[in-house]
């Protein structure tokens, strides 16, 4: 039960690309390295790391549909040198490993082409499944300025790029301008058309029309970027592409859309999820599942519906911690007479969260993210709250900002919401590896504290 999911496959060529470049600069040791007396395991693990963070630090991964040919040359080339001056100063630190320049070179000019001949050939193969109709993106542009019909040219000149001209829409009065409608009626036209992009530009919508389809945006995932017809850059939230010579103005992204950030988390939940299980789970489910059954026929655990990345469903589990009832779905209140004894004290300690670690393991969530909702709080917030849809551009998470900051349990009203977007939506654009460590640990200190918990 998705939203906004546009049903494309776009997502998963970088996590293909990052996975095969690994695989690269993994296995091709077992070749070079077979006489240098190398620990395989160490150097995996040392070279997993420093190839990530190269490619982080040098933006290796920001490669887009618009981007050119040169641009990814001079990229492979600049990411392949700085892997190998790490590759280098690994041997020094490596007590028993032999030293062997000509081994090395060889290694890092092999993956240098090896992962050259891969991007090419994805690159290649892109442009021409896109001359055959395939992986579009839908586009409209705001305002008939000479830059805007420019770059309407630009999409109508360069199929192989991917993206359809739809029209475009203006307020202003024009003698023979092919305009589709005005921008006040832009947004139906989106939602039915299922337009992909929007292209501003800023002469022609005011600041407060702007804010209103930047909000519009991040309810329903449609990307929005601008035409500057300056050379004045208005925010510094606000990064300049090129589709080739053309400028093109767009939001910057936030740290948690980065493909090394996404490696990096997913690894991190993965590494903490699988500790959990074993050091936690392991002897505390027979615990749990005597516990519970004692008190009350039904199942250990009980999985409920919720709406996770991009909204995609999906079953969040949890211990079983309310008599089994036609109402189970609907969210508990204070003193909720459904909730047995057992279901008092661990949900007061979140203990029975804790098989949520399992959707971790599963991809499903994040161990910390936004708190997923069931979907008739979804369908009841997502219009009335601006940047509710954000949070649905991440995996949910065990835990997250808004809920150690006392946003958690019971929605009284919009008020309760809103605070919880706010968090949410700040964790989203600040992400860190060192604020999930610290919300983790905020989250166990206010385990036994929290009087929202019920």
């Amino acid at each position: 039960m998705s939203l906004s999911g546009r049903g494309r496959y776009s997502k998963y060529l970088r996590p293909i690309s990052i996975g095969f470049d690994l695989l690269t600069v993994l296995l091709l040791p077992f070749w070079f390295f077979c006489t240098l007396n190398v620990n395989f395991l160490h150097f995996a693990a040392y070279a997993t790391v420093s190839w990530c963070t190269v490619a982080y630090f040098s933006g290796f991964y920001e490669t887009y549909r618009y981007t050119a040919a040169t641009k990814i040359l001079s990229r492979l080339i600049r990411q392949s040198v700085l892997y190998l001056l790490t590759v280098i100063a690994f041997f020094p630190f490596a007590k028993y490993a032999v030293f062997e320049s000509r081994q090395i070179l060889l290694y890092g000019i092999s993956v240098f082409l090896i992962v050259t001949i891969f991007k090419f050939a994805l690159y290649l193969y892109l442009k021409r499944y896109r001359l055959s109709g395939s992986n579009i993106r839908k586009t409209v542009i705001i305002g008939y300025t000479p830059e805007s019909i420019r770059l309407k040219d630009f999409f109508e000149g360069n199929p192989d790029y991917g993206y359809r001209f739809m029209g475009f829409f203006s307020d202003r009065k024009h003698e023979n301008m092919p305009i589709e409608g005005k921008v006040s009626g832009i947004e139906e036209y989106i939602l039915e058309n299922n337009i992909d992009d929007i292209y501003c530009s800023l002469n022609e919508i005011g600041n407060v029309r702007l804010r209103e389809l930047v909000a519009f945006c991040d309810t329903n995932n449609v990307v929005i970027k601008f035409i500057p017809d300056t050379k004045q850059i208005f925010s510094r939230n606000l990064v300049i592409d090129y589709y080739e010579s053309f400028p093109v103005l767009s939001l910057r992204k936030t740290p948690l859309h980065e493909p090394v950030a996404i490696v990096v988390k997913r690894v991190f939940d993965i590494v903490f999820s699988f500790l959990v299980t074993i050091l936690v789970l392991s002897w505390l489910t027979p615990i749990m599942a005597i516990l519970i059954k004692l008190e009350s026929k039904g199942p250990v655990f009980y999985r409920q519906i919720r709406a996770g990345i991009n909204e995609q469903e999906f079953s969040c589990f949890k211990f079983r911690s309310m008599r089994i009832n036609d109402q189970m779905d609907k969210l508990a209140v204070k003193n909720d007479p459904r909730v047995t004894k057992v279901g008092k004290f661990i949900r007061k300690t979140s203990i029975d969260e804790l098989p949520q670690f399992l959707n971790v393991l599963l991809g499903d969530m994040s161990v910390v993210g936004p708190r997923p909702h069931i979907y008739s709080i979804n369908h009841r917030y997502s219009e009335r709250i601006k940047k509710y849809g954000a949070r649905h551009t991440v995996k949910p998470g065990i835990t997250g900002l808004a809920q150690v900051k006392g946003f958690r349990g019971e929605i009284n009203g919009d008020e309760d919401m809103i605070n919880r977007i706010r968090y949410d939506v700040f964790y989203i654009e600040n992400w860190s590896i060192l604020l999930d460590i610290k919300i983790i640990l905020q989250t166990v200190v206010g385990m036994f504290g929290d009087e929202k918990a019920y």
